[in-house]
């Protein structure tokens, strides 16, 4: 059976759940089920074998999270630990009188060997022992402990706000973000875990102390008053077992007091812990005056020469040795090397992998800095997830880096690598912006509003209130670039929309529509086509947020042409109840500009004339509709009114085009877009005589 499917065996899986409640049940039972010397031995080397076993994953490890798990495992390992002594303090005091094998040949191996035939020393090495676990180790590792969590916990949120600014600069993907934010978190929950369960080994070396004390004087009494024993025999016997049982406790305790002192302390995670001590003690410089230091003692009359010199010999051999070059030296630039790698381009440095970006001086840096919150990434992130919910798909991330070629105030704003905008900001003043008449002027530096163009100027933030109540609307440098930048990504929001996202659009649709979506692609339609069809939605300010309409609608015009220009112009009828809804509400009738009849059937001839042609008009033609469309639309734009330009459908995107640069914001439809159920307010037309014009302006 392959590894595969032993890992995806149902039976496998079940044992593997059912070990642990089995292991707990053998805990419990332990402490209350009497247990044959045989077994003792048996569980007391398992506790040998775990400790030591945990002992060398903690050496091994790069970093403590690589170790998750040791606090739980700290935690079984001292409950089995205790339950050991438990099961042995039962056996010592029931059957100590038998002689000192009674309570297996474990406990009377460790007894023997550290007592031997001196009771007062065996007691003296397992106080030394249990003071180094409990007061050197032990106490050691509970305050690193304490200390990693509480320096954790506090740098949380600052790292978080970090993983935060990464994503939004660009620099790592969501994915990334997301494994970081995991990595954060568990870290500090592994370092709250270390500090509760480093009381666990300080209170198994005071429990050893004590069960120590109640099997020498359980013993005693018992071994004097119930067993007939002198007090010699009884104090041999029951000493030995006493310390035979402590010690068998504690070297397993030392042990896993050792590794969690060496998860707690360990920093880098480069190199596990050995290849770490042996890069940094392995230097050549420190080891020359221990050499010396070492010869000299040697020198000292009564000093053991023989011992001292080839320590010293050791110690010059270690200062003399030629360190192998490591990474950090190759990329030394001093190095030959560096020069071999510098010369040496790739890939990554000619690519950029960022559609959007944002260049600043050095002097808007402090917009970005985390120490001061970082408003500009915040905006950014807001700009995104308005936008991407707008638009109906996940705009890219916008990058930011720092550029000192801009002057120190100035930002730009690329997309594809190719300039859109950029202006000045100044991150310590507000910007006031003339949004009305202004009763009183306040001084400034003199600035329009980089998103609307609308007279403002840059003022001292202590000047808000002042600003504000004479009529100016005020805004914080991080806002005015994002605003600048929500407008750019408007305009430009076709050129967002690559195959990927198309793809991850199609992906989501499959999951909520499979029939819908596998009719569509790549049955009927390429995904290159339907990018190329979207493009032109979004180019127009069409939500792509009903995809399964839009959808819907390819399939049905999908047989009548596979051209992307006309299926855009195919869909746009079952789209239009959204986009009259967009613009005259529920039940409102739509405002309507119409051109003249006579002006659009000239300009449906030249479009016959030149099918297919982006710009089909002769530039007099277009001169003269765009001054119309001007003179037509300008009180209506002056009075904030939503309203459409409407015309036959052989000529709608002709007309958008011709129109994009002097009415952005003005949509195009096709009488064919209109539902036949809204109603149609004829406000304007254009090119119509001066008399025929509603406001009379024209």
């Amino acid at each position: 059976m392959s590894a595969l499917t032993a890992a995806l065996d149902p039976r496998q899986w079940q044992a593997r759940s059912t070990l642990l409640p089995a292991a707990i049940l053998v805990l419990v039972a332990l402490m209350v089920v009497p247990l044959p010397a045989v077994l003792l031995d048996l569980f007391f080397i398992t506790n040998i074998a775990v400790a030591l076993i945990v002992l060398m994953v903690a050496i091994n490890i790069r970093q403590p999270l690589d170790f998750s798990a040791f606090p739980t495992v700290l935690l079984y390992a001292t409950l089995l630990r205790l339950a050991l002594n438990v099961a042995s303090t039962r056996v010592v005091l029931v059957h100590g009188h038998e002689g000192t094998a009674a309570a297996g040949h474990v406990i009377e191996a460790f007894g023997s060997f550290v007592v031997g035939g001196d009771y007062v020393v065996g007691l003296f090495v397992f106080a030394v022992l249990i003071i180094i676990n409990l007061v050197v180790i032990t106490k050691g590792a509970g305050r690193v402990s304490e200390v990693a969590a509480r320096f954790t916990l506090d740098s949380l949120p600052g790292k978080q706000m970090a993983i935060d600014a990464d994503l939004n600069a660009g620099q790592i993907t969501a994915d990334e973000a997301r494994a970081r934010r995991l990595e954060v978190t568990t870290e500090a929950d592994f370092h709250g875990a270390m500090d509760g369960s480093s009381k666990f080994v300080k209170g198994d070396a005071v429990a050893g102390l004590l069960i120590l004390a109640i099997n020498i004087i359980g013993g005693l009494v018992l071994g004097t008053v119930s067993h007939g024993l002198t007090l010699a025999d009884a104090a041999r016997t029951y000493l030995l077992l006493a310390v035979g049982d402590g010690l068998v406790a504690q070297v397993p305790a030392l042990l896993l007091s050792i590794a969690a002192a060496m998860v707690v302390t360990r920093v880098g995670k480069d190199n596990d812990l050995a290849g770490q001590v042996g890069t940094q003690l392995g230097e050549g410089a420190p080891w020359l005056p221990v050499a010396i230091i070492l010869g000299l003692l040697g020198l000292l009359p009564g000093m053991p020469l023989l011992i001292v010199a080839p320590a010293a010999g050791a110690a010059l051999w270690m200062a003399l040795k030629k360190r192998p070059v490591d990474a950090a030296d190759a990329a030394d630039p001093a190095t030959p090397a560096a020069a071999t790698d510098d010369a040496r381009i790739d890939w990554a440095d000619v690519a950029d992998s960022a559609p959007a970006s944002i260049e600043i001086g050095f002097g808007l840096v402090p917009l970005v800095d985390d120490a001061r919150g970082a408003p500009l990434m915040a905006r950014i992130t807001a700009v995104r997830r308005q936008l991407s919910k707008n638009l109906g798909f996940v705009l890219p991330q916008v990058r930011v880096r720092d550029d000192l070629a801009l002057p120190p105030f100035r930002y730009r704003i690329t997309l594809a690598g190719v300039v859109v905008g950029e202006d000045d900001a100044w991150p310590d003043d507000v910007l006031a912006i003339e949004a009305g008449p202004i009763a009183t002027p306040i001084p400034g530096r003199e600035a329009v509003d980089p998103a609307f163009g609308i007279p403002a100027r840059w003022i001292d933030p202590a000047e808000t209130d002042l600003a504000e109540a004479a009529g100016y609307t005020v805004v914080d440098p991080a806002a005015v670039i994002g605003t600048h930048l929500n407008q750019l990504l408007i305009a430009n929001a076709h050129r967002l929309l690559g195959q990927d996202e198309v793809q991850a659009l199609l992906d989501t649709l499959a999951d909520a529509a499979p029939a819908l979506a596998g009719a569509l692609t790549p049955k009927l339609l390429s995904a290159a086509i339907v990018t190329q069809v979207l493009q032109r939605l979004v180019e127009e300010g069409i939500s792509l947020r009903d995809l399964r309409t839009i959808a819907g609608a390819l399939i049905a015009a999908a047989p009548r042409s596979q051209e992307p220009a006309e299926l855009a112009e195919l869909i746009r009828p079952a789209l239009g109840p959204a986009l009259v809804q967009e613009l005259a509400g529920v039940k409102g009738a739509l405002a309507a500009v119409a051109l003249d009849p006579g002006l659009e059937s000239l300009l449906v001839q030249a479009v016959r004339a030149n099918p297919g042609a982006t710009h089909p008009f002769d530039p007099a033609l277009v001169t003269r509709v765009a001054e119309a469309a001007g003179i037509a639309t300008r009180s209506l734009l002056g009075d904030g009114r939503r309203f459409a330009i409407v015309t036959v459908p052989q000529l709608r995107r002709a007309l958008w085009q011709l129109l994009r640069a002097r009415l952005p914001q003005v949509p195009v439809i096709a009488f064919s877009d209109i539902p036949e159920s809204r109603d149609v307010e004829v406000v304007a037309v254009i090119g119509a005589a001066p008399s025929a014009t509603p406001d009379g302006d024209a």
